[in-house]
């Protein structure tokens, strides 16, 4: 918008010269050679070149030179959408090149520009300034040290200590561009969003300042009061304190030293909650061991001390002496109970336990496994070290740790167990069958050392070959062995690979010539040789900071896969900037 369409003339061959109109006009051709010195008296002095008027109260113009220079309550205009003031102006009409300074201030319906001295490029339809500038609009106030103005594509582009303040929020970077009209902001190098909720962290970027969204790709990041969401491409609303991200998805809870890790995450700042799923397992520090959980869809919620996780379908426990699985799963952090709902089984040792439903209940305080529950059905299994099965069942089980080992096993109501029986050397007595009231079983090491039937006993010790292959199972016997995780890599056995969502980054801006870098080999000087700058004051700052500028490629954010996909994405595709247009001479 601003200095938009200086005149469709200023691409002529032919040099228009500068008209103008002034109260007083004096001729001193000792102090201005080849000058007349215009002045106001009831009105302005006042230019008119190719589309544009400046007014001012005096000035020095240098007619065959087709130049001027304009002092005191300078005002610039174009139509009636952008207004220019300054102290003073220069102005080529031969080569349209003009500098303001003092107290300049550039004002379109969109934005408002600050600076101390401003160039403007017309032929370009490029202004530029090096000594610092304010840009504000409704929503924002941009600051930087080095900005550059696109006219035809309303664009500020700054490559050096930007600074955008709102109401909610700072937000700096290294470099950024700026579409005034849209209030969209696109980041090219370290930048931070800092608020009262969140600090967001990204080397890529995209921020609509006036809509409150954002999206950020390459080492991005968003820090709230107790979390942590990293990944390879966030989206961000401040509205809704909603954000989701992609592929390599890390959320680490700072207060209670877990981490949940995936590929398609959603966090809900308000609700103190995170979806997380595609390849989905959370990570809990337990006394120097972790403990490991995978679903294919997991959710915490609660506050920072009272978390509860909740794994869906398909779900895998793994930690250096224990693993299990089930179909769902229930944590709550803050009265350490494990519910493992769905099938369930653990593996602890040799030991294999199911039921209808386990329970696992931790030690707050010590964070060490204390105890288990088994809910009906409960059935333990070890496997004989010459191929036969040690089985134990009964209504309930009920199981104490220590230092996070079984070490007893307690089993109640309508018991049963099938046990071989061996001497010291080891050599097979005969296989036990018996009936109790209540059995307990001790172990050490993780095996079984003692087995203790309380009440109503009835057992018979068999000869092995007195009891049949088929009668050494006891009801409901299901031995899942096979099934066992012995490593955390077991936690994604039998998955197919998971193919990464191709993720579209921030188109790069493609690199310019410097400001000041004339237009063709023998064109005319920028500057006319009475301007009060020289030649060596048109200097280009230092290039954009973008690194990697030749090897970054990124695609497009996409969808899950409809139809297999527990929760669609909300992330938003974020508009993509302006393709650049130049116009032609």
């Amino acid at each position: 918008m601003l200095l938009l369409n200086w005149g469709n003339s200023s691409y002529a061959q032919v040099t228009k010269k500068i008209e103008y109109e002034s109260d007083r006009t004096i001729k001193n051709e000792e102090k201005y050679p080849g000058a007349f010195i215009l002045s106001k008296v009831d009105n302005q002095v006042h230019f008119t070149h190719a589309g544009i008027e400046v007014w001012c109260d005096q000035a020095i113009h240098y007619a065959t030179e087709n130049f001027f220079k304009a002092y005191g309550n300078v005002r610039m205009e174009q139509g009636d959408t952008i207004t220019m003031t300054s102290k003073y102006a220069e102005y080529n009409g031969t080569t349209q090149f003009a500098f303001a300074s003092g107290n300049v201030n550039m004002r379109n319906p969109q934005t408002s520009l600050q600076t101390d001295t401003l160039f403007f490029d017309r032929v370009k339809q490029q202004a530029y300034y090096i000594s610092g500038g304010t840009i504000r609009d409704s929503a924002s106030v941009l600051k930087s040290r080095i900005g550059r103005y696109y006219l035809d594509n309303e664009k500020y582009s700054f490559t050096s200590e930007v600074v955008i303040t709102n109401p909610e929020y700072v937000l700096t970077s290294s470099q950024l561009d700026f579409y005034s009209e849209t209030g969209h902001a696109y980041m090219y190098g370290p930048s931070t969003i800092t608020s009262e909720e969140s600090v967001i962290y990204a080397e890529r970027g995209f921020y609509d300042t006036r809509g409150n969204t954002g999206y950020f790709v390459k080492n991005s990041r968003i820090d709230y009061e107790n979390r942590i969401l990293e990944g390879d491409s966030l989206y961000f609303n401040r509205n809704t304190n909603f954000a989701s991200a992609t592929n390599n998805i890390k959320v680490t809870d700072t207060i209670n030293k877990s981490v949940i890790k995936g590929h398609y995450a959603e966090v809900f700042r308000e609700k103190d909650s995170v979806f997380i799923t595609k390849k989905a397992v959370a990570i809990a520090l337990q006394e120097k061991d972790s403990i490991y959980i995978h679903s294919d869809t997991l959710m915490v919620t609660g506050k920072a001390d009272d978390r509860v996780i909740r794994g869906f379908y398909d779900v895998r426990l793994f930690k250096s002496n224990m693993s299990g699985k089930s179909d769902s799963i229930h944590v709550q952090e803050r009265t350490g109970l494990t519910q493992m709902l769905g099938n369930p089984v653990i593996w602890s040792g040799n030991n294999q336990l199911t039921g209808d439903t386990i329970h696992l209940i931790n030690n707050t305080k010590t964070e060490q496994l204390d105890s288990l529950k088994v809910y009906y059905n409960a059935f333990m299994i070890q496997k004989d070290s010459l191929g036969g099965y040690n089985q134990i069942k009964g209504k309930e089980m009920y199981g104490t740790f220590t230092d996070n080992d079984l070490t007893q096993v307690d089993l109640i109501k309508n018991t049963e167990t099938i046990y071989y029986m061996r001497n010291d050397p080891g050599e097979l007595i005969g296989i036990n069958k018996t009936l109790s009231s209540s059995i307990q079983v001790m172990l050490e090491d993780q095996k079984v050392q003692d087995v203790y039937y309380l009440k109503q006993v009835d057992g018979t010790l068999y000869p092995e070959e007195d009891l049949p292959p088929n009668a050494r199972e006891l009801k409901g016997f299901n031995w899942r062995g096979d099934e066992k995780l012995n490593s955390v890599e077991d936690l994604f056995a039998g998955e197919p690979p998971y193919e990464l969502v191709k993720i579209k980054g921030i188109p790069l801006p493609e690199e310019e010539s410097g400001f000041f870098e004339e237009r063709e080999e023998n064109s005319d000087p920028l500057l006319n040789d009475k301007s009060r700058l020289k030649p060596e004051d048109l200097r280009n700052e230092e290039k954009d900071s973008i690194p990697g500028r030749k090897d970054l490629k990124l695609n497009k954010p996409a969808g899950l896969k409809p139809g297999k996909d527990t929760l669609k994405p909300t992330q938003k595709l974020l508009p993509i900037p302006p393709k650049e247009t130049k116009r032609e001479k």
